[in-house]
């Protein structure tokens, strides 16, 4: 698909849903008068994250006290039949990440309501959902649709349809997802954010989804190198938090 065609896509695929009107208007800002915004700070950021940045063994060791060799041997058969899903699935997203952290984040936290932002694929709703399924516990995501790709039936596409009940999808833009979703539960064991890329998007986002983490739940952010908004939050917030390396993009995480 060429990138006109894809536009084109995405902007009819827009005008057919009245209720992502509020966020057309928002990307078109962020494509036009705040387009220098997503890479804002994106070099001292990245300096400052490769010198803190460890592994996510390290991570997890250091922030949760947990080994994470298990995961990967008592998950195997699920993981295995998730991978065969991505590559039947005909619609391209984005792949895993740092399963681990999330998993043993919601074992950490004895997490019984989790928060996350971008699904795709559903990696990360599948890592927090393993754990959830201890608890009885329930996993709010919020997701765009895929309005240039036909893609909305391909979200979390590798989740197990056993783990599905465990599992609340709001689909659309995380202004109009979120408060939805903190009108259903309004705090959070374990928050996941992975969606608006923007400096703007994450401090909004940040903002939000911190004030409804509980004290000692666990916050992660995928990305954190794209520009300065992770190390901003922080450091405006007085917070200590770890950088963690993975396949070459750098996460943040700490315990609040």
């Amino acid at each position: 698909m060429s990138e006109i065609t894809r536009v084109l896509k995405t902007f009819i695929g827009y005008l057919k849903r009245p209720d992502l009107y509020p966020e057309l208007g928002r990307k078109i800002i962020k494509n036009t008068v705040n387009r220098g915004n997503a890479f804002k700070g994106k070099e001292k950021t990245n300096s400052w994250a490769a010198g803190k940045a460890i592994s996510q063994e390290e991570a997890v060791l250091k922030l949760f006290g947990l080994e994470i060799s298990a995961f990967r041997s008592d998950y195997a058969e699920i993981l295995k039949t998730a991978e065969q899903r991505e590559k039947e699935c005909p619609v391209k997203m984005g792949g895993p990440g740092a399963l681990e952290l999330i998993y043993y984040a919601c074992e950490f936290a004895n997490a019984k309501h989790v928060v996350e932002t971008g699904v795709a694929y559903g990696w990360s709703s599948l890592a927090s959902l393993l754990s959830l399924a201890k608890r009885n516990g329930t996993l709010y995501s919020s997701d765009m649709p895929y309005l240039a790709q036909d893609g909305d039936q391909y979200v979390g596409y590798v989740v197990p349809q056993n783990l599905k009940n465990s599992w609340k999808l709001f689909r659309f833009a995380d202004k109009e997802s979120l408060p939805k979703i903190f009108a259903e539960n309004s705090v959070f064991d374990v928050l996941h954010y992975d969606s608006d890329k923007s400096y703007n998007g994450r401090m909004w986002a940040y903002d939000e989804l911190y004030k409804h983490l509980k004290k000692g739940g666990v916050f992660i952010s995928d990305d954190i190198g794209d520009n300065s908004a992770y190390q901003d939050f922080c450091e405006k917030n007085n917070i200590e938090t770890t950088v963690v390396e993975y396949e070459g993009k750098y996460i943040g995480v700490f315990v609040k």
